[in-house]
């Protein structure tokens, strides 16, 4: 393949699509945001800043400790993308872990992971799967013999017929012919 030939035509329009579908069905940006928090919480804790010719060590006693919390929220994060239905457990446990980091951490990554931690497991918990859309019912034929379209009356075809004896085609027993009146009977 050589640098003048085009892409397969429609190849990064399809893919796209795809993973916009893909995207769509799932706590995309929850389980990104919490894989954001991860990496300032796991990284500060180890870094050495230098200013000038003075080295500034920002290792804590508790250096272990945020890496693992930092290796969590990471987890979290992609079980949120494969794993959407523990999408609520995962976001309680993002919120949790994001809490903890402040002490351990460094103030949770100097404030950023621990923002990043409480937006994206609030952001997961509130989630929910959208409904698919309803399949719509065949439209009947509502053309004549000639071609245009039959009179409707829209006012009337929503009602129910009425028996031939006479009688409404009420079977919830609140008519007020029975003397219910609109309620209906306790007991």
């Amino acid at each position: 393949m050589s640098a003048e030939s085009p892409a397969a035509p429609g190849q990064f329009a399809h893919r796209r699509q795809q993973f916009r579908a893909w995207r769509g069905t799932r706590p995309f940006w929850a389980g990104l945001f919490v894989i954001f928090s991860g990496f300032p919480i796991m990284y500060f804790p180890y870094a050495h800043i230098k200013l000038g010719g003075l080295t500034v060590a920002m290792a804590t006693t508790a250096g272990a400790g945020s890496l693992i919390i930092g290796v969590l929220l990471v987890v979290l994060g992609i079980t949120l993308w494969f794993q959407k239905h523990v999408r609520t457990f995962a976001g309680v446990a993002a919120i949790m872990l994001g809490l903890v980091s402040l002490p351990v951490s460094n103030f949770g990554g100097f404030i950023v992971g621990f923002l990043f931690a409480l937006l994206g497991g609030a952001m997961a918990v509130a989630w929910a799967p959208g409904v698919p859309p309803a399949e719509e019912p065949a439209q009947q034929d509502t053309t004549s013999e000639g071609g245009a379209p039959e009179a409707t009356d829209y006012d009337t075809t929503l009602l129910r017929p009425v028996d031939p004896v006479g009688e409404p085609n009420d079977l919830s027993g609140t008519s007020p012919v029975n003397g219910a009146n609109g309620r209906h009977s306790a007991g």
